[in-house]
């Protein structure tokens, strides 16, 4: 009989009693290292929210700010609205909240101007990169230890696990959204 445990992975009955071995094993240690992680950096996000009065909200909305300027594509309130699930009602409150603590401002497309996108403030970066550069300088360090193919593989791995995780939170999102008649 298997059974799904936290972190989506369906494994033996024998987790519970006995340790997995051979590729099992693996597999399951390296979701118990991917829970960890995950709860280790939510912990170094909620410090950091917290020294700068932000909700946990409010510094998922300022990641995919980051990210998505990062990726030459700025964000739009729309799109951050779908990105964390919330309201437009809500997404204005949070991006007026982010906008007069000075970590965002609203910018507008040169090429539509009526199209608005957030970009990350130079106050709220220079907070941002004061306080996760230790963590910066240590993923560094860990990095270095590791080759060009071995990062690579590493990549390949986290984005598929990263698209298997959103295309798993949007089924139970529309499912919510269903009231649960989806399933």
């Amino acid at each position: 009989m298997s059974r799904t445990w936290i972190g989506g992975h369906t494994v033996g009955a024998g987790v519970w009693g006995t340790r997995p071995s051979g590729r099992s094993a693996v597999v399951a240690e390296i979701i118990r290292r991917l829970r960890s992680y995950t709860v280790d950096a939510g912990h170094v996000g909620h410090a950091f929210a917290a020294l700068h009065d932000l909700h946990a909200t409010d510094l998922q909305a300022l990641i995919a700010v980051m990210d998505a300027e990062q990726s030459g594509e700025p964000i739009t309130p729309g799109g951050l609205g779908v990105h964390l699930n919330l309201t437009s009602g809500s997404v204005t409150a949070l991006v007026d909240r982010l906008e007069r603590a000075g970590h965002l401002y609203r910018d507008r497309d040169p090429d539509d101007r009526r199209k608005v996108r957030l970009r990350y403030a130079a106050e709220g970066a220079a907070l941002a990169r004061e306080f996760f550069a230790p963590l910066g300088r240590r993923t560094d360090a860990v990095m270095a230890d590791f080759t060009d193919d071995e990062l690579e593989t590493v990549r390949r791995f986290l984005t598929a696990m990263g698209e298997s995780t959103r295309a798993h939170r949007d089924e139970v999102r529309a499912a919510a959204r269903d009231g649960g008649r989806g399933r």
